[in-house]
């Protein structure tokens, strides 16, 4: 998350960024602080609470960035950043989620996400990643993933390939569902 330290930053002390944003996220708040941010960092900001108002925007003006949340209450994020690039191949978009999977990065990427972001993720974050060169490669992580989001994410791997079926995950994973539905309820571990 971002802290109010970093809100507070003087924009003259930050790199700029230029152009159109359009923020998509269903926390309003959290869009509120990001757009904040970013506009502090010279982007243009515009707010959608839903894959259906960021749809209208996305034809009516589509923006030179996006940052989309993964899962919205309407629809889902990869489906804003496709009709994004349909309309604006040259828009740069970043998904950014709380519910991080390999199998939903993958599928980001290949529809021509720059990158993916899990929550919290802070302005610094964003903003870098809407703004590296196509070349320039984040740095690997620090900290490598732990036991238990290798186990969380291979869950959510089978459960997207299993077309979000509680049941049928269950099966193929050899758990019982209840299990499997207390696991998928909550956050991802670190």
């Amino acid at each position: 998350m971002m802290s109010i330290a970093e809100q507070a930053q003087p924009a003259e002390t930050m790199p700029m960024g230029s152009g159109r944003l359009l923020i998509v996220d269903d926390d309003a708040a959290f869009g509120q602080r990001l757009a904040r941010a970013m506009e502090k960092r010279g982007f243009e900001t515009e707010v959608a609470d839903s894959a259906a108002s960021a749809a209208a925007e996305v034809d009516r003006n589509p923006p030179d960035f996006a940052v989309v949340d993964m899962r919205l209450g309407d629809g889902n994020g990869i489906e804003v950043v496709e009709r994004l690039r349909k309309r604006k191949p040259e828009a740069r978009a970043i998904i950014l989620t709380g519910y991080g999977n390999i199998a939903t990065a993958v599928t980001a990427v290949k529809i021509g996400a720059v990158d993916y972001l899990a929550k919290p993720a802070d302005a610094d974050d964003v903003f870098a990643a809407l703004t590296r060169e196509a070349d320039d490669h984040p740095a690997p992580p620090e900290n490598p993933m732990s036991a238990d989001r290798v186990r969380w994410e291979h869950i959510q791997r089978v459960y997207e390939m299993c077309d979000r079926n509680v049941s049928e995950t269950a099966r193929r994973l050899n758990m019982h569902r209840r299990t499997l539905q207390r696991i998928l309820a909550k956050r991802a571990p670190r």
